[in-house]
């Protein structure tokens, strides 16, 4: 949980460099580097043209930081989620150890599960689906990715809903 709080603070930081207003939110306090999680205080950021950044997962055990950004993301009523991972989408295995894994542009949410890819937990995913939620994962390490994907650039891997 902490290390999501700590790299959300980071990238916000560097967004704040970049001119563009950036706020980190958890469920717990944490000091004055990150506010306390609220629908509403989310939401008016987002109408200053603020990003905000939901780190430290739900604040409970047994439950993933994917989990706890869906859960955001659902409260919010998100069109989409952006999920920056140290990898560049979602492959049919491990490109790290299998040199011929195949990077999707585009799976849904259903198949990953199907085929087990755990590109995202399963309780994230299920509640993906049930709320009709899509993911983009793209490499946060990649030039300009959070910019570039904010503003629809394809990039990384969309996981869509079925249906």
């Amino acid at each position: 949980m902490l290390a999501t709080v700590m790299n959300a603070i980071y990238v916000a930081d560097v967004c704040r460099a970049e001119g563009i207003g950036s706020v980190v939110q958890t469920p717990f306090v944490l000091g004055s580097m990150t506010e306390l999680f609220s629908k509403d205080k989310a939401l008016e950021h987002m109408t200053q043209g603020k990003i905000v950044f939901f780190a430290g997962g739900t604040g409970h055990p047994f439950f993933s930081t994917d989990t706890g950004a869906v859960l955001r993301g659902c409260e919010i009523e998100a069109d989409a989620l952006l999920f920056a991972k140290n990898i560049d989408g979602v492959y049919d295995s491990d490109p790290k150890v299998n040199k011929e894994a195949k990077k999707y542009t585009r799976i849904s949410c259903q198949d990953m599960l199907r085929q087990d890819l755990k590109a995202i937990d399963a309780a994230a995913a299920t509640l993906c689906i049930e709320q009709k939620l899509p993911i983009i994962v793209f490499d946060l390490g990649a030039d300009n990715s959070i910019i570039r994907v904010s503003e629809g650039e394809e990039i990384g891997t969309t996981i869509y809903i079925e249906g």
